[in-house]
């Protein structure tokens, strides 16, 4: 198991997740398909040709989706409860085709549950960031993790 139970957290506390991903066409093309999204510019050569990128951009909801998955086998996995919610996404910068992702995550608070004594709330915010150091997405992310006692 590599995640954390809440009680080995600390506020400040910074991972830099080692498993990075180059993101393919096909990503693309089956995460935008998958889930029903007819956005030309994730599908459509020309008329991404024809935005102010001037190439295909990558789709959003796939570039969160992945910034999650980077980040779980350091935070979450094997010690979650549940996901209670994610905050404030952005995504400053666009992700094309070819960009290799690798992900960063702060612990930001800490708060033991008041609902469940086995148990407590990490925000994370996890950071996203392009193979020029850009980041091109980030959000809060609110997990119920046991204790290591529970």
């Amino acid at each position: 198991m590599a995640g954390r139970y809440f009680d080995q957290w600390t506020i400040g506390d910074i991972i830099a997740h080692d498993i990075r991903r180059t993101v393919t066409e096909t990503d693309n093309l089956l995460f935008t398909t998958m889930t029903h999204n007819p956005q030309p510019l994730h599908l459509d050569v020309e008329a991404a040709k024809a935005s102010e990128f001037g190439q295909i951009l990558v789709n959003g909801t796939f570039t969160f989706a992945l910034m999650i998955g980077l980040s779980v086998g350091d935070t979450t996995l094997g010690t979650l409860v549940a996901n209670l919610g994610y905050d404030k996404l952005v995504m400053p910068h666009p992700v094309f085709i070819g960009d290799t992702m690798r992900c960063e995550t702060e612990v930001t608070d800490l708060k033991p549950s008041q609902s469940r004594p086995g148990a407590g709330i990490v925000t994370f915010t996890h950071r996203l960031r392009n193979q020029r150091d850009e980041i091109v997405c980030q959000c809060l992310r609110m997990a119920l993790l046991k204790k290591s006692d529970a």
